[in-house]
């Protein structure tokens, strides 16, 4: 085992210091929002629902696991981009929910709905 010197150690200073993350670096280690959410964020988009100055204010008191099982879910960092996506994601229709609601009382004769 050898040990070194005071004059052989490397000297701490501001070399040793990690550097600062560019931009670009940090938005790529940023987590990105799941296909799906991103869907959800540009349908809200297209139908215009982020027109217009943002005057309207949420406020509301979450469990924080709540709110940070959310947001990793979500692959997102912020909790205003959760508040977005959460909205966004229930103001799109349901298209399930629409083919229901056309489709009700259509079942033909051939359908047996008895067990």
């Amino acid at each position: 085992m050898t040990s070194r010197s005071a004059s052989q150690t490397k000297p701490k200073g501001r070399a040793d210091r990690a550097r600062p993350r560019s931009a670009a670096e940090s938005a790529a280690l940023a987590p990105q929002p799941i296909p799906a959410h991103a869907a959800a964020l540009e349908e809200a988009r297209r139908a215009g629902l982020f027109d217009g100055d943002k005057t309207e204010h949420v406020s509301f008191r979450a469990p924080p696991a709540l709110v940070e099982a959310a947001k990793r879910e979500a692959g997102l960092s912020s909790t205003t981009e959760l508040g977005m996506l959460a909205l966004a994601m229930l103001a799109r229709p349901d298209p399930l929910a629409a083919f229901f609601r056309r489709t009700e009382g259509r079942l033909g004769p051939e359908h047996d709905l008895e067990y």
